[in-house]
């Protein structure tokens, strides 16, 4: 392994194990409980361990060889500090907040979706040596928003444990009926359209139930207010069942219990959920915003035209995706191992952590 030259890159080549376990890298900022980049970080940790590389969650707790900026941090000065004595920074960038200028979420959530979105474009233009998109969708975003760094960049997508998060003989959907599932990590600040559509799409196919022979309902994981799910529940028509936020360990059995994901979040850069499903063996369905057709190709699943403008929150074709969904419902033995395959082919955990062992030590 060679350790990269050049701005912030001041390291000499790296030719025996021991020198790689002495390799220690700062992860910021340090995230806790649960959530797409925190579930990021704890897997990338893992995959650095493996690796006999350590890791830091301080700037000041030295030593370590590069950092990478997972999320917005306010400690600007301790970044520009740690540039000027020559530690490369990597940018890790996911997508910006933008639906709070969409619909009405409060004033406060306005501000700190405005904050978070100014303290990441100013790491991205003055502070980082490289930059890390979660997808191809989330570098034509920025590049588009705010035009094209000055510094190297790549596209890492995000990755999922292959030998946890798979297909399981003894964990199978139910035959009496058909369940749809939603993963998101808040169903709140204007993202409640998603669970409006996800019920909407759940009716259309009971609508069609003489073709479907079986009843289909839809199961939620993710924070929901009670006000909302009281709404729904007593309003839906439909058997809707809640679960709330749940532990990774909850989401293997919550994918492999299912027969179809619907990836709700419109515009989203890399959603660990869609990952998670596909390495379980769940076809997805969903509208070709984002990064979706990115992570869903082949027969892993259907992506379906919104039939409108998603950055302007048209109304989605509800009926496309019925029909996507169908199809996948019956069809869950073609379906579900293209599903398996996708997952191996784009998104194993290792591929991933390698990707970032380049992006902060060089190869």
């Amino acid at each position: 392994m060679r350790m990269k030259s050049g701005p912030g890159f001041q390291h000499d080549e790296l030719d025996s194990e021991a020198e790689m376990s002495s390799l220690r890298v700062c992860l910021i900022p340090k995230l806790i409980g649960l959530g797409g980049m925190v579930s990021f970080q704890g897997k990338l940790v893992e995959g650095l361990a493996a690796r006999g590389i350590g890791v830091s969650f301080s700037l000041e707790d030295r030593p370590y060889q590069a950092v990478l900026v997972i999320g917005g941090i306010r400690d600007l000065a301790g970044l520009l500090r740690a540039r000027r004595q020559g530690f490369p920074i990597v940018q890790r960038l996911d997508g910006m907040n933008w639906l709070h200028r969409k619909r009405h979420t409060g004033v406060k959530h306005y501000i700190r979706a405005e904050y978070g979105n100014w303290l990441l474009t100013q790491i991205r233009a003055q502070l980082a040596h490289k930059i890390v998109y979660q997808s191809s969708f989330s570098k034509q975003w920025w590049e588009q928003a705010h035009g094209p760094t000055h510094v190297p960049c790549d596209v890492i997508y995000n990755g999922v444990d292959l030998k946890r998060y798979r297909p399981e003989s003894a964990s199978q959907p139910p035959t009496d009926r058909f369940r749809v599932l939603m993963v998101e990590g808040t169903l709140g600040g204007g993202y409640e359209l998603g669970l409006e559509t996800g019920i909407q799409l759940v009716q259309r196919l009971n609508q069609s139930n003489p073709s479907l022979n079986k009843k289909v309902e839809l199961v939620v994981a993710g924070r929901v207010t009670p006000a909302l799910q009281e709404k729904w529940i007593n309003n839906s028509g439909v058997s809707l069942a809640f679960t709330g936020q749940v532990p990774a360990d909850a989401i293997i059995e919550l994918d492999r219990s299912a027969h179809l994901l619907y990836s709700a979040d419109i515009n989203a850069a890399c959603p660990n959920s869609v990952i998670e499903a596909l390495a379980c063996g769940l076809p997805v369905a969903a509208f070709n915003t984002g990064a979706l057709p990115e992570l869903v190709t082949g027969e892993a699943g259907r992506i379906i035209p919104y039939g409108g403008d998603p950055w302007n929150l048209d109304l989605p074709d509800v009926d496309a995706l019925a029909g996507a969904a169908r199809e996948i419902l019956f069809k869950q033995e073609q379906f579900r191992p293209e599903a398996r395959q996708r997952a191996e082919q784009a998104f194993g955990l290792d591929q991933m952590v390698s990707g970032y062992v380049n992006a902060l030590l060089g190869a």
